[in-house]
């Protein structure tokens, strides 16, 4: 009889993932996510949110039918006219982000796309916090009953959220006072 020889389990060195620079200032490393919901009538609705790691400023909640790589470009391009270009943009593996556009417009604007890994939601936790609030405090407590009409609530709670609602992790203060 033979017996057979065992391979050794291959033992793997632990990679630790490179530290991540913390945001000093304003616009200097933003998150951006995918919230879906639904209007009243069944029709799927997706919902693009971009939040500043820093002030927790929200320059955008963008509501559309679906999302595609050009759609999230000319969502960035009309916001970063306005607020300017973020450093870093920290996006999950999502079909929407893992695009040519999406490359090619950060390469353009200098702007570094750092993806989380597959299955670690933990790597870009500023905006799964931001969309569990956001689903728990707008999402869960309204029906929307038209494209137009989700538009317009969201935007009334981005603007509260951004001027009037205190965020205890920057003191107790609104974010639009920290983008100044």
């Amino acid at each position: 009889m033979q017996l057979r020889n065992k391979t050794p389990k291959r033992r793997v060195k632990a990679k630790l993932r490179d530290d991540r620079a913390e945001a000093v200032g304003s616009n200097d490393v933003c998150a951006m996510g995918f919230v879906h919901d639904q209007l009243a009538t069944g029709k799927k609705l997706r919902v693009l949110t971009v939040v500043d790691t820093f002030s927790r400023y929200v320059p955008v909640l963008d509501v559309r039918y679906s999302y595609r790589g050009e759609d999230v470009v000319a969502t960035l391009d009309r916001v970063c006219r306005t607020t300017g270009y973020p450093k870093t943009i920290r996006v999950d593996q999502g079909s929407a982000f893992v695009s040519r556009d999406i490359d090619l417009w950060a390469y353009q604007r200098g702007v570094v796309l750092d993806f989380s890994r597959p299955g670690k939601p933990t790597d870009n936790a500023f905006i799964e916090a931001f969309n569990g609030r956001f689903r728990a405090e707008r999402l869960n407590q309204h029906w929307f009953l038209t494209l137009a009409d989700a538009v317009e609530k969201l935007e009334a709670w981005r603007r509260y959220y951004n001027e009037e609602r205190p965020h205890g992790a920057i003191g107790n203060k609104a974010p639009i006072l920290l983008t100044k």
